[in-house]
């Protein structure tokens, strides 16, 4: 009796047989079922696959940039934030850089900037109008309310400076001549770090989703900086309550429907955020109202918590998007992706050290919106 291995060599020795003969009587056959038919068409589905992933990550962009607010001393923490977004996401999407100091940039600072990034840059001056504290502002109060900071030791508190540069990224920066084409922005500070591989473009997610708010860490503010500012805020909805969404994002800013302010705000250092959102009626108003109070300077208040107010009352929740796959690090917090997510960025922060879940972190606050 035949084995079944020989059965089987004896049917495959009759599909060869049968192979050649109509390769030889057919000539249809014979091109169709060629080696270098199979290697053509291998070929042209290799080709269509990477044209594919090509287009998914280089040919379509959105109307987007980076924008760093620095001065020419910061150039060395520059130079090292931007060296670790080209290498990690931008060598592959190449958005533009726009800078923006309220003195001329240096040749120097110019040089090597561009030096880092094969993408275009652009050096801005502020206007002074935007950036220094306003003639309305009385001079004596403010002094006062800077002197009593200091003696309760409150960080930044005796600085106008950086006064002028949360009132300037509050309601200015998105009003720069060299951000006009732009819808979207990704804001970098000197001296942060990004601890993962980006293959996907952030922009392109806040774009196609309908996000205006894209954030990696959250947290409380110092009250002490804030003391007035919840009841300005109230002041405002209370005059214009058609700005407010049904939907908006207010359980995050408060426990009780808004009559106090748990202090919650998402870390404005790191945000990917819509210019046209800063430049609607509703933020551009409450703007308006906020600085004409004077808080930037009569207290301390920051873009973090105006930002972050404006966009929940203003925007719907789902407008917000957590990128926890992007790690990052801003003295002294940082936000270090978890599980797969650490390993598919091929990130190289511990993800013991990530503030997340900390005692003055609000990211439960922004995930119980949304239970």
């Amino acid at each position: 009796m035949m084995t079944p291995m020989r059965y089987v060599v004896l049917v495959l020795g009759i599909i060869i047989s049968l192979h050649y003969l109509l390769s030889f009587t057919h000539e249809e056959y014979g091109r169709a079922t060629s080696l270098s038919r199979f290697k053509d068409t291998l070929s042209k589905t290799q080709a269509t696959t990477s044209s594919q992933h090509q287009n998914s990550t280089t040919n379509r962009k959105a109307k987007a940039a980076f924008v760093v607010l620095a001065r020419n001393g910061d150039l060395e923490g520059v130079l090292s934030s931007m060296k670790q977004m080209e290498d990690r996401f931008n060598k592959k999407f190449d958005y533009p850089w726009v800078f923006l100091n309220e003195e001329p940039f240096t040749d120097e600072f110019k040089k090597l900037t561009t030096e880092v990034t094969q993408s275009s840059t652009s050096y801005g001056l502020i206007p002074h109008d935007h950036w220094y504290q306003p003639d309305s502002i009385d001079e004596e109060r403010a002094t006062k309310a800077r002197a009593k900071m200091v003696e309760d030791r409150v960080i930044y508190g005796g600085s106008v400076s950086y006064r002028n540069m949360c009132r300037y990224n509050s309601g200015f920066f998105y009003r720069h001549e060299l951000l006009k084409d732009y819808e979207f922005y990704w804001r970098v500070e000197p001296n942060v770090r990004f601890f993962c591989d980006l293959d996907y473009d952030p922009f392109l997610v806040m774009q196609d989703n309908n996000k205006v708010y894209g954030f990696t860490v959250s947290l409380f503010e110092y009250k002490e900086t804030i003391p007035t500012l919840w009841d300005t805020t109230k002041q405002f909805i209370k005059e214009h309550p058609e700005y407010l969404p049904a939907d908006n994002a207010m359980g995050f800013l408060s426990e009780d429907g808004g009559e106090t302010y748990n202090r919650c705000h998402f870390w404005s250092n790191f945000e990917i955020a819509s210019l046209n959102f800063w430049r609607s009626e509703p933020y551009m108003k409450y703007f308006e109202y906020l600085d004409n109070a004077g808080g930037f300077y009569y207290e301390r208040w920051g873009d973090a918590p105006v930002h972050s107010i404006g966009a929940a009352l203003f925007a719907s929740k789902d407008q917000f998007h957590y990128f926890e796959d992007i790690g990052y690090r801003h003295e002294p917090f940082q936000h270090c992706p978890q599980g797969e997510l650490h390993s598919k960025g091929k990130c190289w922060c511990n993800p013991s050290e990530n503030f997340d879940y900390e005692w003055y972190s609000c990211l439960k606050q922004f995930e119980a919106l949304f239970k």
